[in-house]
């Protein structure tokens, strides 16, 4: 009976690595991703989050909360990780809003600079046919 006692305290502590592992490479993912949106590597973020969205579904689908109970340590080292995660999430999405920010600005900025085009170019093509015009005339005054 004793060790029974003692494969299944084996198999729940092997269990709780493996959950605490999956979360940690969740977190190290998450890493990839921070770097890459700091190095402005956006096409790179977004071929790691379909990464880090597929470990996200295995630690869901292959680690429900009722089939690993965590020790003490257990939870609060998954406590530690989640918190690491959310503040990785949190600095991806402000430079996310921030690059969001940016493009924007450029896209306001090229409709200012057609609209621009559009009004100036009208009256710089009205002011080439004045000029046309006016040369006609004065060549046809000194002749």
């Amino acid at each position: 009976m004793a060790s029974s006692s003692r494969q299944t305290r084996a198999s729940t502590t092997s269990d709780q690595q493996q959950l605490l592992d999956a979360y940690e490479t969740l977190l190290a993912c998450s890493g990839k991703m921070l770097k890459a949106a700091c190095d402005s590597d956006w096409e790179g973020l977004i071929e790691l989050q379909g990464t880090y969205l597929a470990q996200i579904e295995t630690l869901q689908q292959g680690w429900d909360e009722t089939q690993v109970t965590l020790d003490d340590a257990g939870r609060a080292r998954k406590a530690e990780l989640l918190e690491q995660l959310l503040d990785q999430d949190r600095e991806i999405r402000k430079r996310l809003h921030d690059r969001r920010q940016e493009l924007t600005g450029m896209i306001l900025g090229s409709k200012h600079e057609l609209a621009l085009t559009r009004t100036y170019g009208y009256y710089q093509e009205v002011s080439d046919a004045e000029s046309e015009i006016i040369e006609a005339t004065q060549r046809f005054k000194s002749s």
